[in-house]
């Protein structure tokens, strides 16, 4: 597995609308339609990278405990399932029901908005406000597969709560880490600056 960090999207960039395929009921789904009334956390991820399944039981806890506090989840999958296959519409779906998602599990089958967000790597989380204005991007916590950090969710939750309480946040904050996004032959444009692989 590649590992590959997140991007960092300049603070106060405003969300890109999307309107993509839910998996799990094949419902189109739009930005407005999930947007939190505190706040928005878009999650891109996938079925089988390790980095996301080493958190994923804790991300689906606080986003059940930040949707209490107005604070939406919704999760992407951009990757090429022609050649990664553990990723398509189908599987996505079964892991969604298995593990009870609280949220919608959308599919970006042209990896536009993957593009659009400049999302890298899997998991990469975007906070949003209420104005759908990003406030954090970056790690979940310092928990890896194999580093025996426990995954609690920190850096994150932390960030929620701050988006929640009107508190100002971090401005030092540490990018996400996990495998690079599989990109469909010529559509990753890498521009200078973007990755730090």
């Amino acid at each position: 597995m590649a590992r590959t960090e997140s991007y960092m999207l300049p603070l106060n960039t405003k969300a890109h609308f999307f309107s993509l395929p839910n998996s799990v009921d094949e419902s189109i789904i739009s930005l407005d339609q999930v947007k939190g009334v505190s706040g928005t956390l878009i999650i891109f991820m996938c079925n089988h990278c390790p980095y996301v399944l080493h958190l994923l039981d804790k991300m689906l806890e606080i986003s059940r405990e930040i949707k209490e506090c107005g604070i939406n989840t919704v999760a992407i999958s951009s990757n090429d399932v022609e050649n990664y296959p553990d990723d398509r519409p189908e599987l996505m779906k079964k892991l969604a029901l298995e593990k009870s998602f609280n949220f919608p599990y959308l599919y970006d089958q042209t990896q536009e908005v993957a593009l659009a967000y400049k999302a890298t790597c899997t998991p990469d989380f975007y906070l949003f406000d209420h104005d759908l204005k990003l406030v954090y991007r970056g790690r979940f916590d310092n928990a890896r597969p194999k580093n025996n950090n426990p995954v609690t969710g920190q850096d994150l939750n932390e960030a929620c709560q701050k988006l929640s309480n009107g508190l100002p946040q971090e401005t030092n904050q540490v990018p996400s880490l996990g495998c690079g996004i599989k990109w469909k032959d010529g559509k990753n444009p890498k521009p200078k600056g973007w990755f730090s692989n």
